[in-house]
């Protein structure tokens, strides 16, 4: 099963190019960013909220000036949490296009030498370069969706935890 992936991957990268493997490259890297961003919301997460209301509830003052600024910290401190290695995997999506147009350029730019060697007349001998220029781009751009699905999921996430802290955190006393 493994062996069939793997060969599937190889054909693949052989079809679209040198740049299909820095493509993969940075796709594995954004899903390692976002797989991250699930682990920590999944088990660290919880216990920096409970540390935080804990902190909060504890305060016997929280009219004042000072605790409206503690308050603003504890909820500072959970966002900075909450978005750690957003911006990276934001980023991350954003090059996963710019190296598919790489691999169009590069296959374009094959095709081009193609034809300067044979002349227009051998559409064969210009499919492969062809093929190079749309499989970088395809691949960019799948990369770039997953990435831009999963980035919105997080973000969501991230003004809700927010928004439920800020609820947590009263000034009632």
């Amino acid at each position: 099963m493994f062996n069939d992936a793997f060969e599937q991957v190889y054909l693949f990268t052989e079809r679209g190019g040198d740049v299909v493997l820095a493509i993969l490259g940075i796709i594995l890297l954004l899903w390692f960013f976002i797989l991250e961003r699930v682990a920590y919301f999944s088990f660290s997460h919880k216990t920096m909220l409970a540390n935080a209301v804990n902190e909060w509830e504890t305060r016997l003052e929280r009219k004042s000036w000072q605790a409206h600024q503690i308050r603003y910290d504890l909820v500072a401190k959970v966002e900075m949490a909450l978005e750690a290695n957003t911006r990276t995997i934001q980023m991350l999506v954003g090059v996963c296009p710019l190296f598919g147009l790489l691999g169009t350029v590069t296959g374009m730019i094959e095709v081009f030498d193609v034809m300067a060697f044979f002349g227009n007349g051998s559409p064969r001998a210009m499919a492969s370069g062809i093929s190079k220029a749309t499989i970088p781009t395809m691949a960019g751009m799948v990369g770039a969706l997953t990435g831009v699905f999963a980035i919105s999921m997080i973000q969501r996430f991230v003004r809700r935890q927010k928004a439920h802290l800020e609820d947590k955190l009263t000034f009632d006393h």
